[in-house]
């Protein structure tokens, strides 16, 4: 048996098609596949002070200017986690040109590689910069943090287990 569900989150619309058998979580208007230590994950961490209130337009012109040959993806309701590991995993990392950050986003509002629909979530990579504001770039993607957001500590087996 299939099912479609209609989810609304803030003005947007999303049409998720599902099996019957997928177990599925509800939290303040969006959903999450998996167990329910997934999600208390997702639902954990400080507010952070980092991500942007400026409009759609001005962020989009900044993004362009700083990083003008990048695909960008806006996203709200982010968290932010840093990588818990031994110091010589966070020591490879940082000696690969990467920092030890991954972002995760409950809602894309825009992705410029046409990779994930709006509404939908988004897992990254390991980040490459973070200006300490809003532009979370990876080695292909410069995400940017709408609104505000949650930071959090986690494994690499707890930040790769999600979805």
């Amino acid at each position: 048996m299939q099912m479609y569900i209609v989810i609304t989150m803030g003005f947007r619309w999303s049409f998720v098609h599902m099996k019957s058998t997928d177990v599925f979580n509800r939290h303040e208007g969006h959903q999450f596949m998996g167990n329910s230590s997934e999600h208390e994950l997702l639902q954990g961490g400080e507010t952070s002070s980092f991500g942007t209130e400026l409009p759609q337009v001005e962020v989009e012109a900044l993004v362009a200017e700083r990083f003008p040959r990048k695909e960008h993806c806006l996203v709200e309701d982010w968290l932010i986690f840093h990588v818990d590991e031994s110091p010589e995993s966070l020591a490879k990392v940082r000696a690969s040109g990467l920092q030890p950050m991954f972002l995760y986003s409950h809602c894309v509002i825009y992705d410029g590689h046409g990779r994930f629909p709006p509404g939908g979530w988004v897992r990254s990579t390991l980040c490459k910069s973070f200006d300490g504001v809003c532009l979370f770039e990876t080695r292909n993607t410069v995400y940017v943090l709408m609104g505000k957001g949650r930071e959090m500590t986690a494994s690499l087996k707890a930040i790769f287990g999600l979805c």
